[in-house]
């Protein structure tokens, strides 16, 4: 899929602060928005920022505010961001806890009227390890981010008058066929690795929803959680090396953009195992193996299917 991401520079979010400001105070009907101007929609991923840039088009004015190579359990916006997503038409994040820095934020914006999408509402969901709540990483599952696009689209339709346009549907159909022929895409990668060899190890619980939809096998994770901030135990990671031991699995998939020095130290600690970078919660930079969505699932399941394979 193309990436159609705009991001207003903070001069201009200041100004367009200012136009919401004299047209709430000269308008009977307090519109936010200058006759003509394109919808702002503001989006809390990159990883969503990308589908949905996809699905407007030229319809409307995307802003991400998390940059890609972040952390997205961790993010803390800027003032300036924040006021972009109180004064958007419309607001999409991902839900289930997943944007824990901006939560916030987020309810700011509800709380001022801002039309809100969870992304996460709109697809089947897991649960994490432990009781933890509602797995949030939907999105590594391109089934389900077809299914979550599509009801994006819709409640666009739905919220921002003026939006319901055939360019608009346009699009939806071309993300959608795009994402579907993705899904495909990955499938047939991922047919290189054996039914006995479809054991993944991760860095932390980010990969069930591709496992549930690849039909692999998460044994473990060095940080047993929905989150980077937890902290797993000694005895929880002896655990996990004794099940990577046991199992005979060659790789630790970790995450570009958390930091891996657990899962460094305990491919060393049972010799024999790579440890193997994916992107997962965030997309990678501009030019990197990672910089849309669908390169970031391509690249994923093709570095699986290289550790996974098998002689």
């Amino acid at each position: 899929m193309r990436s159609h991401v705009h991001r207003k520079p903070v001069a201009a979010v200041a100004l367009a602060l200012l136009a919401f400001a004299l047209a709430a105070c000269g308008d009977d009907d307090g519109a936010a928005r200058a006759s003509g101007d394109p919808p702002h929609v503001v989006v809390t991923t990159s990883v969503l920022g990308d589908v949905v840039a996809d699905l407007v088009g030229d319809e409307a004015v995307v802003d991400v505010i998390m940059p890609p190579e972040v952390a997205p359990h961790e993010f803390q916006a800027s003032a300036q961001q924040v006021a972009s997503m109180r004064g958007a038409d419309v607001l999409v994040i991902n839900g289930a806890g997943f944007e824990e820095g901006l939560t916030d934020a987020i309810e700011a914006a509800e709380q001022d009227g801002v039309p809100t999408f969870a992304a996460i509402d709109a697809v089947d969901t897991l649960e994490l390890e432990g009781g933890e709540g509602t797995d949030p990483h939907f999105f590594t599952d391109p089934a389900r981010m077809a299914t979550a696009a599509q009801a994006a689209a819709d409640f666009l339709v739905d919220e921002v008058p003026g939006l319901d346009t055939p360019a608009l549907a346009g699009h939806v159909r071309a993300t959608i066929d795009d994402l579907q022929v993705l899904d495909s895409e990955v499938e047939r990668t991922l047919s290189a690795v054996p039914p006995d060899r479809r054991t993944l190890v991760t860095n932390h619980e980010v990969f069930g929803y591709f496992a549930d939809r690849y039909d692999f096998d998460v044994v473990g994770a060095v940080i047993p959680a929905g989150t980077t901030q937890a902290e797993p135990s000694a005895a929880q990671l002896d655990e996990l090396a004794h099940t990577i031991d046991e199992q005979n699995v060659p790789a630790i998939f970790v995450e570009t953009s958390s930091p891996t020095r657990l899962a460094d130290a305990l491919a060393d600690e049972v010799g024999d195992v790579e440890v193997v970078e994916l992107f997962s919660e965030s997309l990678g930079d501009e030019g990197s193996d990672g910089e849309t969505y669908a390169d970031m699932m391509h690249t994923n399941a093709e570095r699986i299917a290289e550790a996974l394979g098998g002689p």
